[in-house]
């Protein structure tokens, strides 16, 4: 069976601040695009069972700052080892490849002329008002921003990010994340 990535980008209830531990955070709500199907999908706390077999059946699992915020988070409420996700982290490639960390909205602003819709703190806010709605159109347009950086990566093999200097190219390579066949045997998650 072919596998697909999924680009993935979750919001949560608490800050580090509160908690010191990622799976501490709780989920508010998860946001993906699934290349298997060509589709942006919205996920709630109380519908993250239908969400992972999605990641397990993924040939990556794809998104910014996943390896160290995203999936530790979603240790939380998974009854497998979230580890065995295979990732592709955009945040840590452009880390090894120019020593140091750079945020989202730095990249898609100079690589893209786009700007992320608010942050992280302001998504919380969401959820403690109840703002559902503009909570899961924030998520979803962090993936999908996401997603559009990785695309044009793929395609151009350079993102670029700004400096004392100017407009500075990073050079990628991350065809290999969309056309991978690899082979996870991920052990599935029951049903319930």
């Amino acid at each position: 069976m072919k596998k697909f990535p999924v680009v993935l980008d979750l919001e949560t209830k608490h800050t580090f601040r509160e908690f010191s531990e990622p799976r501490d955070l709780g989920i508010t709500v998860v946001a993906i695009y699934d290349y298997a199907d060509n589709t942006p999908k919205v996920f709630t706390e109380k519908e993250l069972n239908k969400l992972f077999p999605i990641l397990e059946s993924a040939s990556y699992v794809i998104g910014y700052n996943v390896r160290n915020f995203d999936v530790p988070v979603l240790q939380g409420y998974y009854p497998g080892n979230v580890e065995n996700f295979p990732l592709f982290d955009i945040m840590d490639d452009v880390r090894e490849k120019i020593g140091r960390r750079l945020s989202l909205n730095e990249l898609i602003t100079t690589t893209l002329g786009k700007k992320k819709t608010g942050h992280g703190l302001q998504a919380i806010e969401f959820y403690k008002e109840g703002r559902w709605e503009e909570l899961k159109k924030y998520c979803m347009d962090d993936t999908m921003l996401t997603k559009e950086l990785f695309e044009y990566g793929m395609k151009n093999q350079e993102i670029f990010y700004l400096n004392e200097v100017g407009k500075i190219s990073i050079k990628v390579d991350w065809k290999k994340y969309l056309e991978s066949q690899e082979s996870n045997d991920m052990p599935l998650t029951l049903p319930f």
